[in-house]
């Protein structure tokens, strides 16, 4: 589970830089964002060496087992290399070399993802397809979050940087959120309705509130507090937001290990 959620915000957060004017943010900021990207390719390898992820079969006779848990090593560690260079590019100022790093970063968080969601659905085509839209989804929702946040926090140093991207990356926010509520209502006609044990019901409700009504609430604030041009404002609501993002997606992780399907 670290390993998956580490691959989820860098697949996420990468998405979220390719569809950001990144014109229109100084180099600082992505410098920063390949240094996070290092500690999570990082935490990824980590967790995949000592087996702590158990979205990838690690029984012996198991397709893929050991060809995948190695080949999801390598690719976080080519990640991890790919994050260290981009940081010294952004850096020094080389934003086309920047760029590149930012495509490879996201190539290589869409393969690790892809392929993690594959390992651990079922072998049903239509079930598969749901687990890769789901994973994605939730990808590009931890993401755009984070990313809107940080971005807040750095106009704080930067104040001359204009609204536009801040006010794209609210609303991919706001996408992300309503692809997760389409794939999650989905989920839910799957289960047949609402399940049995008391405890799971908690944990749906609390999905639900958290990780999927409040991300909408937050969308809307945010977007009439740019209104104002106050992204102070606009940053401590995005950081509410990522907490409630954060424990909706949590909720939603144990609770398709418990019904084997995402919701």
């Amino acid at each position: 589970m670290i390993a998956q959620f580490a691959i989820r915000l860098i697949c996420g957060m990468s998405l979220a830089w390719c569809l950001t004017p990144r014109r229109q943010i100084t180099d600082g900021f992505f410098r920063i964002q390949m240094l996070i990207t290092l500690g999570l390719s990082v935490l990824a390898c980590l967790a995949h060496l000592g087996g702590w992820n158990n979205s990838i079969p690690q029984t012996a006779g198991e397709p893929g087992s050991a060809w995948g848990i190695h080949t999801h090593t390598w690719l976080c560690g080519a990640t991890a290399i790919v994050a260290y260079v981009g940081s010294f590019t952004w850096a020094l100022g080389r934003r086309r070399i920047g760029t590149v790093c930012i495509v490879l970063i996201t190539a290589l968080a869409l393969v690790l993802l892809v392929q993690s969601a594959r390992t651990a659905s079922s072998t049903s085509l239509p079930m598969s397809l749901m687990v890769v839209a789901s994973e994605l989804s939730t990808a590009l929702l931890l993401g755009a979050a984070m990313v809107s946040m940080l971005l807040g926090h750095w106009y704080l140093t930067a104040t001359g940087m204009p609204l536009a991207p801040l006010k794209r990356l609210n609303l991919v926010l706001g996408v992300a959120t309503l692809l997760r509520i389409a794939l999650a209502i989905i989920g839910f006609v799957l289960i047949g309705g609402l399940p049995e044990s008391d405890h799971q019901r908690l944990l749906l409700s609390l999905r639900w509130l958290a990780g999927l009504v409040s991300p909408l609430v937050v969308v809307v604030m945010v977007s009439r507090i740019l209104e104002y041009r106050n992204t102070q404002s606009a940053t401590g609501v995005l950081y509410v937001g990522v907490v409630l993002i954060l424990t909706g997606e949590l909720t939603a992780t144990l609770l398709a290990h418990e019904l084997s399907i995402p919701v």
